[in-house]
């Protein structure tokens, strides 16, 4: 099929312009626009319209985005201000696709999609604002309980990260009532966006990693306590290792946040980096003890892959969306239970035998690719391109 796909990018563009750093959710924007690269027409929504970019004002925009370079961000700039001046058209039957969530919180979203006649796909990465509202930023259960009745109304098709997230939406919509038509497909995200990792360590001492913006609902805090004491507690001549957090500074992280600039005990002992490109994540993976990853909830968890994929052992919250993702091979406690993580911590600052256990089922992991995701994905738009294709199938499961 050589059908142009639009996709929304704003939210790309957006953050591209700001200097941010991709995170979760972008990776996921990102493999797609390199999937489907040359297909791809991006839409920006800006100044109140729906943008449409012409084939070289989208190959600028992707160039800009998916390449390095400086004039990345003039390129942007330039890109969109020659679409304000084109007349928006239709595109009878082409897919749309929103892969960020980004922009659905608008409840005329879906009237435009309709207007312009676009067949929308929806990625649904978590239902995390709406189950999980005392983790989230104020406002932002409303705001996601708009972007779920976008993909409702629009009976779009819906793409999940894991069955975790997928039956989650279920149960979300059977509690207020709701059975939404459109076809589901569950495909686990890819792993391998990460570049080769650095064999020089970054630090001498053992350390372990934390990777993902610091938020309440990432469970810092424990870890943090955990180090605190142990600190506190540790006989002369015990090794104490660092702490290393990657990842911006988020919100309502208080407890977190005095804890890192005012405790003497972990002055120098935890290492706060911050946002991290993607180079430099790969190393501080590859040559961890561990990557520690104690949060409440979670979609899907791709740090926890890429660790693994880097043959770097685990240890995680028992969460359903962790051990779809990488089965029975990280060791999981509960993100409340302190005392098991400070030993299982201790046995893999020792290289002990839960360690080495892991590193022993570490060796059947293979772990899911892009091409095996875009592998469902195709199958999945041509089965609804075929005539007579149902547009209420239920789901499509893998894993």
């Amino acid at each position: 099929m050589n059908t142009p796909i639009l996709v929304d990018v704003t939210r790309l563009c957006a953050r591209h312009l700001e200097g941010l750093h991709p995170t979760g959710i972008d990776r996921v924007t990102l493999a797609y626009l390199r999937h489907y690269r040359p297909r791809v027409r991006a839409v920006v929504r800006h100044g109140g319209r729906w943008l449409r970019l012409s084939a070289k004002g989208s190959s600028d925009i992707l160039s800009a985005i998916l390449e390095t370079g400086d004039n990345g961000r003039k390129r942007i700039r330039s890109a969109v201000a020659r679409a304000h001046l084109m007349r928006a058209s239709r595109c009878e039957d082409c897919w749309f696709f929103n892969l960020s969530h980004s922009g659905l919180e608008d409840t005329r979203y879906g009237d435009i999609l309709k207007r312009l006649g676009l067949r929308p796909l929806f990625f649904i990465h978590d239902l995390i604002p709406v189950v999980y509202p005392e983790y989230g930023r104020p406002g932002e259960e409303v705001r996601h309980a708009h972007r779920l009745e976008t993909i409702r109304k629009s009976a779009g098709a819906r793409i999940f990260n894991s069955e975790a997230t997928r039956q989650s939406l279920h149960h979300y919509w059977a509690q207020h009532g709701i059975r939404a038509p459109g076809p589901e497909l569950v495909a686990p995200l890819g792993c391998g966006s990460l570049p080769k990792a650095s064999g020089q360590r970054p630090l001498a001492d053992p350390y372990f990693v934390v990777l993902g913006t610091i938020e309440a609902r990432k469970n810092h805090l424990l870890l943090l306590q955990i180090w605190r004491h142990w600190l506190e507690t540790a006989r002369n001549a015990e090794i104490v290792p660092k702490l290393v957090l990657l990842g911006r500074r988020g919100w309502e992280c208080e407890q977190v946040l005095d804890l890192l600039e005012r405790s003497h005990w972990l002055r120098g002992q935890v290492v706060e980096l911050g946002p991290c490109a993607d180079e430099e994540i790969a190393t501080w993976l590859k040559h961890a003890q561990a990557l520690l990853f104690p949060s409440f909830a979670e979609g899907f968890g791709l740090p926890l892959v890429e660790a693994l994929s880097l043959g770097t052992p685990v240890i995680a919250s028992d969460l359903p969306a962790f051990r779809e993702a990488a089965g029975d091979v990280p060791d999981y406690l509960s993100p409340l239970d302190g005392l098991g993580w400070r030993q299982l911590i201790q046995d893999y600052l020792k290289d002990g035998p839960r360690r080495q256990a892991q590193r022993a089922r570490m060796a059947g992991f293979r772990p899911w690719t892009w091409s095996d995701h875009f592998a469902l994905v195709d199958a999945f738009l041509e089965s609804q391109a075929q005539p007579g294709a149902s547009p209420s199938k239920s789901a499509v499961q893998h894993g």
